[in-house]
């Protein structure tokens, strides 16, 4: 971060190389009156994780940071005739189909995490990202923010950015721990075993058992009491992502954040006993995935504020939330776009930043903390609790096909619009420009 005097309109420091942080420091770097870095903990930009998945609105995200072209080279999709298809539902115990989820226009958009942020980083121009910065510290001045990194290194910017993620440092500062309590992460009491099976190895088990070779080639949602599984294709659709659900629900959910390692190896057969009871699909399935590993799954409850003063919290440091809706990652590049056409609008200055933060925490928190509430509540669905364990797969089938409407519909432009409006009431000579 420059640390002598600048022309630059604003300096921009930006914590956490994850989609978000590298989408919004893409999509900065192109506005020439910004001085924008980019501060990264690990010595390379890397991803944990396999295939994530974006519905519509995270799509026109995508399309919207001018990234399309970066995610095309990387997207899968359902094949033909299926294009449309989100997700077919399932009963695990059988295989029996419910019904099918379906996004026009997208369909099951998915690619594999770390082929996405490789992809972005071809378009991040050299000289932004600097690596080994474990952010310790933020200090506000009336003036500015002071980043300071664990190799005693200092940064100086008029506004800070924590994408820092759902462990996130920046949230301490934002929402100080003797006066917000604990905002940190809780365990949902579900965890995930994951695996990536080659598509022909699925197809041939699949046959073997019985069950239909389309399992292996559509997404799908198999659901059953305090488990669910799914599936869609990654690399260019020869590779199938298997994500299999067991909650714990006789415990308190959430609870306290598990303090060993929140992903493990474990043993195929103690995977396959925890669905030893459902169907040839399951087994098919489960039984292609030699060396699964197991994930913990976190999130953090919806916050009472997004931003302090110059510094603004998005994506998970923000809004981790649970992946049983494929929102979280959407949710980082809607906050990535708004907050690039907030930040590089001309009139948003060093004296009306703050403004500009207050703003975008007061519109978009309240849609970002909905979508957390509800990526919970789809968890209940698919494992049948609640209102859902003993319904009829007719009311079921409805739930399913519509309660991702509103979600896939929501429009951040309209976020931008609104939050442009109220700071010009507010400054009305501010005139807006966004390049």
């Amino acid at each position: 971060m420059t640390q002598v005097p600048t022309s630059a309109r604003l300096r921009v420091g930006i914590v956490g190389g994850g989609i978000g942080g590298v989408a919004l420091a893409i999509a900065l770097s192109r506005r020439a009156d910004l001085d924008v870095t980019l501060f990264e903990s690990a010595p390379a930009f890397s991803e944990i994780g396999a295939g994530v998945s974006f519905g519509p609105n995270a799509v026109r995200a995508i399309e919207r940071l001018e990234l399309g072209e970066a995610y095309r080279r990387v997207a899968d999709g359902s094949p033909a005739p299926f294009e449309d298809v989100w997700f077919e539902w399932r009963h695990g115990a059988d295989d029996r189909y419910i019904t099918a989820t379906l996004a026009p226009g997208c369909g099951q958009s998915s690619v594999h995490r770390a082929d996405f942020l490789d992809s972005l980083v071809t378009c991040l121009p050299d000289g932004i990202a600097r690596f080994g910065k474990r952010c310790c510290e933020v200090i506000q001045r009336e003036d500015g923010v002071r980043l300071s990194f664990s190799d005693g290194i200092h940064a100086e910017c008029d506004v800070a950015i924590g994408c820092d993620g759902i462990k996130s440092v920046v949230r301490g500062h934002v929402l100080p721990v003797e006066d917000d309590g604990d905002t940190g992460p809780r365990f949902s009491g579900t965890y995930a075993y994951r695996g990536l099976i080659p598509r022909k190895s699925l197809e041939a088990e699949l046959s073997r058992r019985g069950a239909s070779e389309r399992l292996a080639q559509v997404p799908q949602m198999l659901l059953g009491q305090d488990r669910h599984i799914l599936t869609f294709p990654v690399k260019e659709g020869e590779v199938v992502n298997v994500v299999a659900f067991e909650t714990d629900s006789a415990q308190p959910r959430p609870r306290a954040a598990v303090t060993d390692a929140w992903v493990e190896e474990v043993s195929q057969a103690q995977m396959l006993a925890a669905f030893a009871d459902w169907g040839d699909a399951t087994q098919a399935i489960l039984g292609c995935i030699e060396k699964p590993t197991r994930w913990a799954l976190h999130d953090i409850a919806p916050l009472s504020h997004y931003h302090r003063g110059r510094v603004l919290l998005i994506g998970d440091a923000a809004h981790a939330m649970l992946p049983h809706q494929g929102a979280g990652a959407g949710q980082a590049l809607e906050d990535a776009w708004v907050l690039s056409e907030l930040l590089g609008d001309t009139a948003c200055d060093r004296d009306r930043v703050s403004a500009v933060l207050a703003e975008f925490d007061r519109v978009r928190r309240p849609h970002a903390s909905e979508v957390q509430r509800t990526s919970f509540e789809a968890g209940e669905l698919y494992e049948r609790r609640g209102p859902w364990r003993d319904c009829a797969d007719a009311e079921l089938a409805r739930e399913l096909e519509t309660r991702f409407d509103w979600l896939w519909s929501a429009d951040p432009e309209r976020v931008v619009t609104a939050i442009q409006a109220t700071m010009a009431n507010a400054h009305p000579t501010m005139e807006h420009d966004n390049g």
